[in-house]
């Protein structure tokens, strides 16, 4: 004759065998389970990369930064700074970070700051007849020759494209919000090309450039209904082929072979 208390045990233990293997199943469960996107925490620029250069031997370092590529008026503006190693500007952070009036408040004392500092514009045209991957390479090339250092032996480049060449280009994936020779040159490049669209809205008074600086929105998108595109506009991009055309004309180019496989 069978023991109770030994088949209560007995049921006692494969239950709790049963409720370990689904703790355990859940667990696997829970660590398979796709884990939610996070934003990265936006850090605040420093030297830690211009140091590690600056110590292995590379005399000059520059940063390089770009804006002005999603505009659809205006040139396409490349700004390439030098910052000394022995003196800060603090509060300096990516242009995007800083309102129109903290970024011309910093303007003065970072250009003043920098050991060297150049921007370099491709114009409207040469993006309609280069392309938007040649201009910016061309706007670059003009941005570091003019800071009138030579070639540079270190250029620290912001995001996964290197729109400069040759050697010694470090490519940094968020590099205006963490390094301070490329925040530096973001908010040169980006203040100096809102004041070139400030002198041109005197001449396009409708369009609202001292305002948008070029950028599509609303009052732009109105006023191109309305009147065409101006002689700033880029002609070869999509968004003019509904546009109303005036004495401006239209630019077609075949795009090369690089933009077609990017």
């Amino acid at each position: 004759m069978s023991d109770p208390t030994a088949s209560r045990a007995s049921r006692r233990r494969s239950e709790l065998s049963v409720a370990e293997g689904d703790t355990i199943t859940r667990r696997r469960r829970m660590a398979v389970a796709p884990v939610p996107l996070m934003r990265n925490k936006r850090k605040i620029p420093g030297l830690h990369v211009e140091r590690a250069l600056w110590d292995e031997g590379h005399e000059v370092v520059v940063g390089v930064d770009e804006v002005g590529k999603g505009a659809w008026a205006g040139p396409l503006s490349v700004g390439a700074a030098v910052l000394p190693r022995d003196r800060r500007v603090y509060k300096v952070r990516d242009s995007k970070m800083l309102t129109p009036a903290e970024r011309e408040g910093m303007f003065d004392r970072l250009t003043e700051w920098c050991t060297a500092w150049c921007v370099g514009h491709a114009s409207q045209k040469e993006c309609d007849e280069l392309g938007m991957s040649a201009a910016q390479k061309l706007a670059a090339k003009r941005a570091i020759d003019g800071l009138g250092l030579g070639q540079p032996s270190a250029v620290l480049v912001d995001g996964q494209w290197d729109f400069v060449g040759g050697r010694g280009v470090r490519r940094i994936i968020r590099g205006d919000a963490g390094c301070l020779s490329i925040a530096t040159a973001s908010v040169i490049a980006k203040v100096t090309r809102d004041r070139l669209m400030q002198q041109e809205a005197e001449h396009f008074p409708a369009y609202d450039f001292d305002k948008n600086k070029g950028y599509p929105c609303p009052r732009h998108k109105a006023a191109l209904a309305a009147f065409g595109p101006t002689s700033i506009h880029r002609r070869a991009w999509i968004f003019m082929e509904h546009m109303v055309w005036g004495g401006v004309r239209r630019y077609s180019r075949q795009p090369d072979l690089w933009e077609q496989d990017a």
